[in-house]
């Protein structure tokens, strides 16, 4: 069975309205984070914007961080520096998984 692509948290489903109205966001303020380059959704064909689930989940964390009084720069570092530690504990993960090996 072919998985559908709403199985997928990464296909790009949903319009910038319907993601503003689960997020109870101004449109605004998404089309703000992407020229910021602090979430990027994909492009539709004609050029729309088009969020996964996986860019709402991090949309909510970044509109909690706005809650909070933190720059759109500030954030976009946060998201960096958490991405980078991902990366980080995977490789050590990787590297604790090879010294044990006979």
């Amino acid at each position: 069975m072919v998985g559908m692509p709403f199985d997928d948290e990464h296909a790009p489903l949903y319009s910038l309205g319907q993601v503003a109205e689960m997020l109870q966001v101004q449109q605004a303020f998404l089309r703000r984070l992407d020229q910021h380059d602090v979430v990027s959704p994909h492009r539709s064909p004609g050029g729309q914007r088009r969020y996964s689930r996986h860019d709402i989940g991090l949309l909510q964390h970044v509109t909690t961080m706005t809650g909070q009084g933190m720059t759109l720069n500030a954030i976009r570092r946060i998201l960096e520096l958490e991405q980078e530690v991902r990366e980080l504990r995977a490789a050590l993960k990787a590297h604790q998984g090879r010294r044990h090996l006979p």
